[in-house]
């Protein structure tokens, strides 16, 4: 198996850290990889908000729900669907933009911003870094848009730490549900779907014990939490008012 390989196959969310910075120049490597990620017609409508100061990355815990990962990182980089930077390029060419007032336009940013998000993170762990992705700042979209200073035609999409790994605490690979029933060939599946939660439902709550934390949810539980509700309301609101509408809904 190549170094590639098997950095990817053990990937794994880090949420500790020793409080040592992340070196400059290594930080600029893993935001070049970033940018360098593929983006829908190269219209590059990501752009990364790098937060250093520590003050900030406390705020962010707090935005985020008070998440400890996040207040003990060295670095968090928070990833925008920027159509600003599309609006500036249409006025140059005489136009109005359009794109982010339609479903789309909303699929575009958020597929690229994963794209984005995953490149900085295989980037940043390729140098031995560790990182999380952080969903949490949605729980309170105007905070971090007043914190970052986002103009209309931009959204905080994500964010992730990145810090140095503190190896005397443990970290492990989670497992996955069965590949049988995520890489489906010639057509989706729903029996393999169904059958494989069971299975990793299962196979999650005994790795939970394994490693001591038998307090965990398993699958199902966990999934039945968050989805049974719309647990981050704000989304839709703070949407439109940063200039993005379905305006091609039936």
């Amino acid at each position: 198996m190549n170094q590639t390989l098997e950095q990817l196959l053990n990937r794994r969310s880090i949420r500790n850290f020793t409080g040592e910075s992340v070196k400059e120049d290594d930080l600029t490597l893993i935001l070049k990889a970033a940018q360098q990620a593929p983006t829908s017609i190269n219209g590059q409508q990501i752009s990364l908000v790098v937060t250093r100061d520590k003050a900030k990355i406390k705020k962010i815990a707090e935005i985020a729900g008070g998440q400890p990962q996040v207040a003990t990182a060295d670095v968090f980089v928070t990833v925008v669907i920027d159509y600003n930077r599309a609006d500036a390029a249409m006025k140059h060419a005489g136009q109005e933009m359009v794109i982010s007032k339609s479903a789309e336009g909303i699929v575009v940013g958020s597929v690229d911003a994963g794209i984005a998000v995953n490149a900085l993170q295989t980037a940043a762990e390729s140098l031995g870094y560790g990182t999380t992705v952080i969903g949490g700042i949605r729980a309170n979209p105007n905070a971090m848009i007043e914190l970052l200073e986002l103009p209309e035609n931009t959204y905080p999409a994500l964010g992730s730490t990145i810090g140095v790994i503190d190896t005397k605490i443990a970290s492990a690979v989670k497992p996955r549900v069965p590949i049988e029933s995520y890489a489906m060939y010639e057509k989706y599946d729903t029996q393999k779907v169904a059958s494989g939660v069971l299975q990793y439902d299962t196979e999650l709550r005994s790795w939970w014990d394994s490693i001591g934390l038998s307090d965990m949810p398993s699958y199902t539980a966990q999934t039945a939490q968050f989805y049974s509700n719309i647990y981050f309301p704000e989304v839709a609101k703070t949407l439109l008012s940063q200039g993005f509408k379905f305006s091609d809904e039936i």
